[in-house]
């Protein structure tokens, strides 16, 4: 089981790290169009390519930001309520968010197949095949549905959820 553990915590991780990287990407990509704009020359797609990497950058960012605590959280219910009410309720949380997600991603799987099957491309001067940049939201949807169900099936078997709180709000108290 434990490495099962590890091997998550190191997906989450992962899927973070990339994340950062994808906003690297985009920062990049605004100084290579800055600087291809003051020698006067053209640098095509580059909006669009800082688009897909803001879209990737997202979808990557969502299991590893549940896992640290980062997403809005109905703490302060969740703090006010007595131990078995907020059990339940955590179990509510998590088990909708993992359906949530779940129906999400099989739903943007299906917008992807149909992108790729159809060899649909952007309208800008790129021309990318859509289906190579909206993989990305499958793939980050399917780490954070892996998340919710991780969370939850930890909530069931240990009575706690992996949640932990982010540092900046425990460097706070």
């Amino acid at each position: 089981m434990s490495a099962i553990r590890k091997g998550l915590d190191a997906l989450y991780l992962v899927s973070g790290v990339l994340s950062a990287l994808c906003l690297i990407a985009i920062l990049s990509l605004i100084v290579l169009q800055m600087l291809a704009r003051w020698t006067g020359e053209v640098f095509p797609g580059a909006p669009e390519y800082a688009s897909y990497a803001m879209a990737a950058a997202s979808f990557l960012a969502f299991a590893n930001a549940l896992g640290r605590g980062a997403h809005i959280r109905v703490s302060i219910l969740l703090n006010a309520v007595p131990g078995k009410l907020k059990y339940v309720m955590e179990l509510w949380c998590f088990g909708l968010g993992g359906v949530i997600s779940a129906y999400f991603t099989y739903h943007a799987y299906q917008f992807v197949y149909f992108s790729w099957r159809f060899k649909d491309i952007s309208q800008g001067q790129d021309a990318t095949l859509l289906w190579i940049p909206q993989s990305v939201m499958v793939i980050g949807g399917g780490l954070l549905t892996i998340c919710f169900v991780d969370n939850l099936v930890h909530l069931i078997l240990r009575g706690e959820h992996r949640v932990v709180r982010d540092t900046i709000e425990s460097h706070a108290e």
